[in-house]
């Protein structure tokens, strides 16, 4: 049998569900709202879109979305259901852009639809063998920053803007000595006029290659390269070039042929900030979920992606971002293909108080976990923010709670009292 892609959707229409479920596979396939005369029976046959599974779900009385309404039906109601649609590979061949064109497509302004999401997608072996993958993932990075086990603990440079190469070189040298072993530049913070890229590299590098000097471990620092291809490409060999390690890629506003292409060039781990998900996940009846959206990154080569946190700051549910960070650690493909596992980035709003919740939760510490305020605002410091956030993971791997461990961790007590 030739390989096949399966996508899962949530769908819901006020008419017949096998008829809207047809016609999504048509408008993705061969099909348009007419038969044509070269539109063969072994043409539909050998690349019409296949509607592999209906599930119903709940019906309601009122869309979801906006929908033209139907003529001599006053009052539709709207039925919901999860509906599984393949292509054979044949119709696009092992393309993420095409992909992407197949399954998330037209498909989401279709007339018969009130509520269209993308849930899941199951891809062949063959984009595997055409897309390089992470370069270093989990393993990798673990490699770059020398730590075996407990989870990377990260920060942010903030402000966001505004800060000089030099001002960020002072930041960066007391989280160095802090202990920190993960720094990020913010989304925001590229390649302007005040700060830009080369001189930060500049500023910044001969800090982190000095403590590494010292004490033989790298801080791992992710500068934001998110640009027009050719400045990516200089981008990332400047930093190469100055003994960095990471680069980060604001993956919405890159898109999939620009990290792609960013990876087969790459010697650095590939950070993934997914700045603009909402677009796609805040709305339960329209866009994508994280499970779908993070395998076209994975295969596009990003080694680190953001999942969000516990008790974050954004409008995404705790059960949420473990579902998405949770996947992040699942192999894509079956034995003996390579699985591709990437490394989940926690952030936005986390302290040394989310640390248990996140471990029970996710079972790992295959992780980085970035606090911004959760180290800065520490009363004792940027040192002590860093410890109370080891000293949070050691107790939720002891299995000890974070108000027994703090008995005998000064530094985890005050956060615990400054963080509420």
């Amino acid at each position: 049998m030739s390989e096949r892609i399966h996508a899962t959707y949530l769908i819901e229409t006020p008419y017949p569900v096998e008829r809207a479920a047809e016609v999504m596979a048509g408008e993705q396939s061969s099909g348009t709202f007419t038969r044509l005369a070269n539109e063969t029976d072994e043409l539909r046959a050998n690349h019409g879109a296949t509607v592999e599974r209906i599930e119903r779900l709940d019906c309601v009385e009122t869309p979801s979305l906006p929908v033209r309404p139907i003529k001599g039906s006053d009052m539709p109601r709207y039925q919901r259901a999860h509906v599984t649609l393949s292509w054979p590979i044949a119709n696009l061949g092992p393309s993420l852009p095409n992909l992407l064109s197949t399954v998330a497509g037209n498909l989401f302004e279709l007339k018969e639809f009130s509520a269209l999401k993308l849930l899941d997608l199951t891809l062949p072996a063959s984009f595997a063998a055409a897309y390089p993958g992470p370069q270093y993932g989990i393993t990798g990075t673990r490699e770059l920053t020398g730590l075996e086990r407990r989870p990377l603990i990260g920060t942010i440079i903030k402000p966001s803007v505004g800060l000089s190469p030099a001002q960020t070189a002072e930041v960066v040298e007391q989280l160095v000595e802090g202990g920190i072993d993960f720094i990020k530049d913010d989304e925001l913070q590229a390649n302007g006029p005040h700060n830009p890229l080369e001189a930060r590299v500049d500023a910044v590098m001969p800090i982190i290659n000095a403590h590494a000097e010292r004490t033989g471990r790298k801080v791992m620092y992710a500068f934001n390269i998110t640009d027009d291809l050719d400045a990516m490409l200089r981008h990332h060999d400047y930093v190469a070039a100055a003994g960095g390690t990471c680069a980060m890629v604001a993956l919405n506003s890159v898109g999939l042929t620009g990290v792609t292409h960013l990876r087969r060039h790459c010697r650095l781990a590939l950070h993934g900030h997914r700045a603009g998900w909402g677009i796609y996940s805040r709305s339960p009846h329209i866009g994508m979920s994280f499970i779908a959206y993070q395998k076209l990154w994975r295969l596009a080569g990003v080694d680190h992606i953001h999942v969000n946190g516990l008790a974050n700051k954004f409008s995404e549910a705790d059960d949420s971002v473990i579902a998405s960070a949770r996947t992040c650690l699942m192999p894509m493909f079956a034995p003996p293909t390579p699985g591709c596992e990437v490394m989940p980035v926690f952030s936005s709003g986390q302290t040394a108080r989310q640390a248990v919740d996140t471990y029970q939760a996710l079972g790992s510490t295959d992780l980085i976990f970035c606090a911004g305020g959760g180290i800065m605002a520490h009363p004792g410091g940027i040192a002590s923010g860093v410890k109370s956030l080891r000293q949070a993971w050691d107790a939720a791997v002891q299995g000890v709670t974070l108000e027994a461990y703090a008995a005998e961790h000064r530094e985890l007590a005050q956060a615990l009292e400054t963080f509420q």
